[in-house]
């Protein structure tokens, strides 16, 4: 796997795969960004969420779960000094779908997390990352839902 960084002024860098594919990365605003992308670290926090849900997705479409939509949700602290790492993270999985069941959920964030997620297994190393999962019939229906704390 090989990615190149290009940096263009004032602090932006465009990161390119080796497919072609680029992602644009940028400081806050404060430091010189312009609003062009993420933050590496927001970067990093996408990609966790991105990891886990393709996961997720691909062990509910196994299960023939009647999964028709996944939103994943993270927050995590930062260390105040340098380097600062992330120091906790929590992620909300909210999936629905018409007859959706909670355990079928439960039990593909579990194989993601535990087993198959590499980006939460690095991240992993320097901060705890916990979880809670949401399920519903309808989207709609996410806001009345009982967040399940799984950990």
């Amino acid at each position: 796997m090989i990615v190149t960084g290009r940096w263009t002024a004032p602090m932006r860098f465009e990161a390119t795969t080796e497919c072609g594919k680029v992602v644009v990365m940028n400081v806050l605003s404060e430091k010189c960004g312009d609003k062009s992308g993420p933050t590496p670290m927001e970067t990093v926090l996408s990609a966790l969420t991105a990891c886990s849900g393709m996961d997720v997705a691909g062990i509910l479409m196994k299960m023939r779960a009647p999964l028709e939509g996944l939103e994943i949700t993270a927050e995590a602290e930062r260390a105040t000094e340098h380097p600062k790492l992330f120091t906790r993270i929590h992620l909300r999985y909210d999936a629905w779908g018409a007859g959706l069941q909670e355990e079928q959920v439960r039990r593909a964030v579990s194989l993601s997390l535990d087993k198959y997620c590499s980006v939460a297994a690095m991240l992993r190393q320097t901060a705890p990352i916990a979880h809670e999962i949401v399920v519903a019939q309808r989207e709609e229906d996410l806001a009345e839902a009982i967040p399940v704390t799984a950990a």
